[in-house]
């Protein structure tokens, strides 16, 4: 696009689609591995299949974006590689509603057609998100792009499976694992969801006499299952029952007293039901003790037990079970509500309930270490680094990881069963013995994305990406889910990459919030649509919200006026940056003459450039684009472009060097901001310098031969006077464009020669020979003499002036009157005090300065 061919206003959705298509045609996203320069790469956190852009995606991706178009200005060969993921509970569900509108469920197609079912709606239907991830700007790798599920990545699962199984790592047992009634599987810690519900706490005489014994409990149906008490080693108030045993009522059934240090004796009555098969606490009880196990639930939460609550759902039999209670006397106590955290399928909604099950587990203990140890010595760095600890919590106290999942969709186990109850774990290059079935469970979601950071590069194959690009350079991710995918990246890295970690930095970043730190919630209705602000706003104003607010490790708080905040920042780039090309910018080279106020804009660039790196390599984007922002709009716009305004008026060198000046600055500011803001950026750069795309223009490196504090310190003493004169031009009732005669007393200062320029910027005429001053200010050592005769009206402005000072009295008297109050000083918190104390401060001052703008008047 020519300069002339620049638009009078920047219009977002004319530019952005035909850039990034631009972009991936040209191949700019297009990772070498042969080209012999430094790496850097990041895979990106594949989204699900079913998802839709966020606005915690759209942090992320604007974080991710930034490193990356930055790092490939500088010269390194950038990779970001995309993908998605299959989803495996996810994705079912989306595909069993679907066919249920035809009246059909899975079971009515098998699970070969069903399978091949949700590979259709795949293709037809899932990767909206791909598509979403381009509004956004995501200058992503798409000839790399990656499916958990496709034929590469499935090897790799299947090869990392059978060497973790060869190598005893991987086993089958019988455990309490998280199930979901509805969707008839075991769930993963992440996908259970905790929220605080209202339950009920039943306190149940066990036993009588003697061996009588109270518990507590929040699920009385479970009572069905108890096979032992338990009571603390120390508890005096049951020394005796130890080893003894008291009847279960409404069952008949015996049960031990047993001591175990896992019970807290300040929690109820100290004494606790152990119910091995349906809570996971009690069941390692009951391996201590060497309990029995009795499931008294089918799959789906319906209870099994022989007697009157036989077939009863879980909830329909929690009332019985405690109706039936109480008739028999043997209920001490009810609490209704009781709060109490209550876990949820992250998928469905439906109440979780631990179940006693035969899975698939990963001895996660040597895979743990490992990954402690690589942030531990420095191989991996958490940033920011106060988040370690809470990494170090989680991997050095990990349990075993149930991997298997009762579903059709995901990777299958590679475990065959032979007539005879023979078991073999087939690779991927190997068949199973003949007649042998296949294990009917899949894996969970996050085994596969679990190896996403090498398997996409080729892995268990050799591949030039994976000589590389492995280790990647930073993982960008939300503290959340630190523990749950980091982790298990970090273990499977390790373990199949002979001890080189997946990263060597992790980046983390906070939540998005609202403007008010509330988390997002559609029943706060204070959700973002981040596709909606693209829309309204443009994805640079979107990004630049979202970067604005992101500091390592904290949580992003957003608003709808920070968005179009956003936009008029984007909107004054773009109309800078046509001004100066209206009046000849250009963009090579500098020129050996310049200007103070060259000079001095220069020498920020050069700071500006400095600040910007130092937040990009410790990821505080907010620094970053706060830096950017004052330094473009406050110092940029607002005051070189005014001085350059005086400068082109001079015409000749002068003028012609400003444009030299003025295109250098433009042209390295658009390049600071382009991680940022990509498209407006790409706009009025190609426009400003005529070059291919800034998306390959080289990274502005500071020069330290243009740092000029003589210069910086003339400006600042220009900025300063022409702001105090301004102030004081409104002091007077002139208006901002409003036109006076003035006499400056610059002469011996520095600012003697930017005479012409101060007039300029403060609407100052020479004064002629009958010059009558009114109104006199010092700035420093220069006296500023202004003759507002004529310019205000005196009786309007004396009466205006009359009535703040009588508030400024008035306001004075209370703030007085309340610091000499001895109550109030005695019992006032002190920044209670501290804060009227500055009140009254400014009080004085507001009536100083009344006072001497009244005597300023004329009579």
């Amino acid at each position: 696009m020519t300069t002339s061919e620049l638009p009078t206003q920047y219009a977002p959705a004319d530019v952005e689609t035909r850039s990034y298509e631009r972009w991936v045609s040209a191949g700019y996203f297009t990772a070498d591995p042969g080209s012999g320069r430094e790496p850097y790469s990041i895979v990106l956190p594949p989204p699900n299949v079913t998802g839709s852009l966020h606005v915690g995606h759209a942090l992320d991706h604007s974080i991710q974006d930034a490193l990356t178009r930055r790092a490939r200005m500088r010269g390194m060969e950038t990779l970001w590689l995309p993908g998605m993921d299959h989803a495996g509970i996810a994705t079912q569900n989306v595909v069993e509603r679907e066919i249920a509108k035809e009246g059909l469920s899975r079971h009515d197609f098998g699970r070969e057609a069903f399978v091949e079912r949700v590979w259709q709606w795949k293709e037809e239907s899932g990767g909206r998100i791909l598509g979403q991830m381009k509004k956004l700007g995501d200058g992503v790798d798409w000839s790399r792009e990656r499916f958990t599920m496709d034929e590469g990545l499935s090897r790799a699962v299947q090869t990392i499976f059978k060497k973790l199984f060869d190598d005893g790592l991987i086993y089958r047992a019988e455990r309490i694992i998280n199930w979901c009634p509805r969707c008839l599987t075991a769930l993963s810690d992440i996908e259970v969801e905790h929220s605080e519900d209202d339950g009920e706490l039943v306190s149940i005489r066990y036993g009588s006499g003697d061996e009588e014994i109270v518990v507590a409990t929040t699920r009385a149906e479970t009572m069905l299952g108890d096979t032992a008490v338990a009571v603390h080693p120390a508890d005096e108030r049951y020394v005796h029952l130890v080893g003894k045993y008291v009847e279960v009522p409404l069952t008949g059934r015996r049960i031990p007293v047993v001591a175990d240090e896992h019970v807290d004796p300040s929690f109820g009555t100290g004494a606790v039901k152990v119910t091995p098969a349906h809570d996971p606490n009690d069941f390692e009880i009951g391996r201590r003790h060497s309990l029995e196990s009795l499931v008294i639930m089918d799959e789906r939460g319906v209870i099994t037990a022989h007697g009157p609550f036989q077939g009863l759902d879980r909830f329909e039999a929690r009332p019985a079970v405690v109706a039936a209670l109480r008739e028999q006397g043997r209920i001490v106590a009810e609490k209704r509500p009781y709060v109490h955290s209550v876990g949820h399928c992250s998928r469905c909604k439906t109440v979780v309930e631990p179940r006693l099950s035969l899975q698939w587990f990963v001895n996660v203990t040597p895979l743990a270490k490992a990954a402690g140890d690589a942030v531990r010595d420095g191989r991996t760095r958490i940033h920011p680094p106060e988040l370690a600890k809470r990494y170090f919590d989680w991997v050095d106290d990990m349990h075993d990881w149930c991997i298997s999942r009762q579903l059709w969709w995901g990777h299958r186990i590679p475990v065959w069963y032979g007539p005879d109850g023979d078991m073999v774990c087939v690779g991927p290059d190997e068949e199973p013995p003949a007649g042998y079935e296949q294990d009917q469970d899949v894996l969970d979601t996050w085994f596969s994305s679990g190896l996403w950071p090498f398997s996409t590069l080729g892995w268990p194959d050799a591949t030039p990406d994976l000589a590389r690009f492995y280790p990647t350079s930073v993982l960008v991710t939300g503290y959340d889910i630190l523990f749950f995918w980091v982790a298990r990246m970090m273990m499977f890295g390790l373990y199949a990459m002979d001890g080189q970690p997946p990263f060597r930095t992790v980046a983390l970043h906070g939540m998005v919030r609202d403007q008010f730190g509330k988390k997002m919630s559609k029943s706060f209705g204070n959700v973002v649509d981040p596709l909606d602000w693209i829309e309204r706003y443009g994805a640079d104003a979107t990004r630049f919200t979202l970067l604005r607010g992101a500091n390592p490790g904290s949580d992003v708080a957003i608003s709808e006026d920070w968005a179009a905040g956003s936009r008029n920042f984007c909107n004054k780039i773009w109309n800078a940056t046509r001004f100066a090309l209206m009046n000849g910018a250009v963009s090579d080279g500098l020129p050996e003459d310049l200007t103070a106020a060259d000079r001095w804009i220069l020498s920020r660039l050069q700071e500006v450039v400095t600040s910007v790196d130092a937040a990009f390599e410790e990821f505080e984007f907010a620094k970053a684009s706060d830096v950017l922002y004052h330094f473009a709009w406050d110092e940029v716009f607002d005051w070189y472009v005014e001085l350059a305004k005086v400068q082109f008026a001079e015409g000749g060198v002068v003028a012609e060097n400003t444009k030299r000046v003025l295109g250098h600055v433009l042209d390295a500011l658009l390049r600071l901001l382009h991680p940022l803001v990509p498209f407006v950026t790409e706009e009025l750069w190609r426009a400003l310098t005529g070059g291919e795309s800034i998306v390959v223009a080289p990274w502005p490196s500071a020069s330290p031969g243009l740092l000029d504090p003589a210069a910086e310190q003339e400006i600042s003493s220009l900025q300063n006077l022409v702001t105090e004169v301004r102030r004081f031009r409104s002091d007077q009732g002139l208006k901002p464009g409003q036109r006076v005669a003035a006499r400056l007393s610059l002469s011996g200062t520095a600012l003697a020669a930017h005479e012409g320029a101060i007039r300029v910027l403060l609407r100052l005429d020479e004064p002629a020979d009958t010059f009558n001053p009114t109104a006199r200010l010092t700035v420093g050592t220069v006296l500023v003499e202004i003759d507002t005769a004529g310019a205000i009206d005196v009786v309007a402005e004396r009466k205006r002036l009359e009535k703040d000072l009588a508030a400024a009295r008035k306001e004075q008297a209370q703030v007085t009157a309340k610091l000499g109050n001895e109550q109030f000083m005695a019992k006032a918190p002190e920044d209670v005090v501290a804060k009227v104390r500055r009140r009254a401060e400014q009080a004085a001052e507001d009536i100083s300065r009344l006072e001497a703008q009244l005597a300023a008047l004329p009579a």
